[in-house]
C-alpha cells in the first residue's frame, strides 16, 4: 500500500505523523510525510518527506481568525498540493486532523482518507462539556444542566465553523457538505480520554505515536537526589520560561534538573542542572517526576513511561489535557507559573506515591488499544 501522510509543520502535529510514517515502513508499506521545510532533512528510515506546498500564509490572510486558518488555509493548500498528489496517486491519505487540505486534495482525487488526532478526540459531544473548559463532567441536574448551558454558549461558534467549511470547500469544487474521514486515529493513552455516549463508530484509540527528533543523549548532573525532567512546550501558545522558573524554585532543594530543549536555554544554569537536545525517551527512564507544559506529546511520553508530571499549562488545549491528567491522579496543575508553586507541585508529587501509581496505571492502559496501519488498511478495502 503507498500511502500520504499529511501534517503540519508544529512539533506536536508532524512527529506523530513520522511515528505513523514509521510504523507503515515497518510493515512493508511505501510512506511519503507531506509536511513543513523545517522536517525536510529529518533522517526516517523507510519514509519519504517531501514539502507540504500552500503553509506559507498569503497576503489577506488573517491567521487571528481560526476559522479562516482552519477551513480556507485548507481549501488554499488542498490546491497547492493536488499536483503532487495526483503524480503521487497513493491508495490512503492520512491527513492530521489541523492540516485538513490533505482529506479535501483526497477528496478530489477520490481517494479514501483517514484523519489523524495526534490527541484525545476533540469532536463536541452532546454528553461533555466544551473542550478546552477542562471541566469534568457535571454531575447531578446541577451539573447537567452546567453542561448543557455551555454547550449552548459554544453551539454559535461551531456552526459558523461548519459555515466556514462548507464555503471553503465549495471554493474547491467539492461539495459543501463534508461527509468526513473514511476513519479517524486517536493518538492517545486510553487514561486520557473522557467516555462520552456518542463516541463515532470510525474513531480509533491508537495509542500515543512517538518519536524521537535526535539520536543525542543528554546525561543528568552528577548526584543522588531525585531527578526532575523538564520539557518545555514547543507549542507557540506554551509558558515561556520555564526552565529558569524551575531552577529558580529548586534552588536548595537537592534535586537535580535536566531540561530537554529545542534551543539552548537563555540563561546560565546552576551546575546541578542540564539543559540541551537530547532523546526524551531514555530521560524518562532516570526521571522521577516531569515538569511541562500540557502538550499532548510530552505528557502522554510521560505517562506511556509511567512517570508522574507537574504541569504549567498555556493556551490551546494544554488547560484541557493538564486537568485530565490531574483528575487522572498521575498529575499536579500549577498556573500561573511561580517558581515556588512547581517547587511545592515537585514536592508534592515526590513524597505522595499515589501519583506514580496513577502514571503506572495509565502507562497501562496503553495495551487498549488498536493498530492503526490495520486501521488504514481496512479503510483502502
Amino acid at each position: 500500500m503507498r500511502v500520504a501522510v499529511v501534517a503540519g509543520p508544529d512539533a506536536g502535529h508532524a512527529i506523530p505523523a513520522i511515528a505513523l510514517c514509521r510504523l507503515f515502513a515497518d510493515a512493508g508499506h511505501e510512506a511519503v510525510l507531506f509536511t513543513g521545510k523545517r522536517w525536510l532533512g529529518a533522517d526516517v528510515p523507510g519514509v519519504t518527506v517531501a514539502e507540504l506546498k500552500g503553509l506559507t500564509p498569503r497576503r489577506d490572510d488573517d491567521d487571528t481568525d481560526a476559522g479562516a486558518k482552519i477551513h480556507a488555509r485548507a481549501a488554499y493548500i488542498a490546491t497547492e498540493m493536488l499536483p503532487d498528489l495526483s503524480a503521487l496517486l497513493p491508495d490512503l491519505v492520512v491527513s492530521d486532523v489541523l492540516t485538513a487540505g490533505g482529506g479535501m486534495a483526497a477528496e478530489r482525487l477520490g481517494i479514501p482518507w483517514v484523519e489523524l488526532s495526534p490527541h484525545p478526540l476533540y469532536r463536541p459531544s452532546k454528553g461533555l462539556p466544551p473542550i478546552g473548559s477542562g471541566l469534568a463532567v457535571g454531575a447531578g441536574l446541577r451539573g447537567r444542566a452546567r453542561d448543557a448551558v455551555l454547550r449552548s454558549l459554544t453551539a454559535r461558534s461551531l456552526r459558523q465553523g461548519d459555515r466556514e467549511r462548507a464555503a471553503a470547500r465549495a471554493g474547491i469544487g467539492l461539495p459543501e457538505h463534508d461527509p468526513g474521514p473514511v476513519a479517524r486515529l486517536v493518538a492517545t493513552l486510553p487514561a486520557l480520554e473522557v467516555p462520552r455516549p456518542d463516541w463515532p463508530e470510525e474513531a480509533h484509540v491508537v495509542g500515543p505515536l512517538l518519536w524521537e527528533p535526535t539520536e543525542v543523549v543528554l546525561t543528568p548532573p552528577a548526584g543522588d537526589g531525585p531527578l526532575v525532567m523538564v520539557a518545555p512546550s514547543t507549542a507557540a501558545t506554551g509558558v515561556l520560561g520555564m526552565v529558569e522558573a524551575v531552577c529558580a524554585g529548586l534552588d536548595g532543594a537537592g534535586m537535580r534538573v535536566a531540561a530537554t530543549m529545542l534551543d539552548p536555554p537563555q540563561h546560565t544554569l546552576p551546575d546541578w542542572a542540564v539543559a540541551g537536545r537530547g532523546r526524551q525517551d531514555l530521560l524518562l527512564r532516570e526521571a522521577d517526576v516531569v515538569v511541562c507544559g500540557g502538550g499532548h506529546g510530552m505528557l502522554a511520553k510521560a505517562l506511556r513511561a509511567g512517570v508522574p508530571t507537574v504541569v504549567v499549562p498555556g493556551a490551546g488545549d494544554q488547560w484541557e489535557l493538564a486537568n485530565r491528567a490531574a483528575r487522572q491522579g498521575s498529575a499536579v496543575v500549577v498556573r500561573p507559573m511561580d517558581p515556588g508553586a512547581v517547587r511545592a507541585a515537585v514536592e508534592t508529587v515526590l513524597t505522595r506515591p499515589g501519583f506514580g501509581a496513577a502514571a503506572r496505571r495509565a502507562a497501562a492502559t496503553a495495551e487498549q488499544v488498536a493498530d492503526p496501519v490495520e486501521i488504514c488498511v481496512a479503510a483502502t478495502r
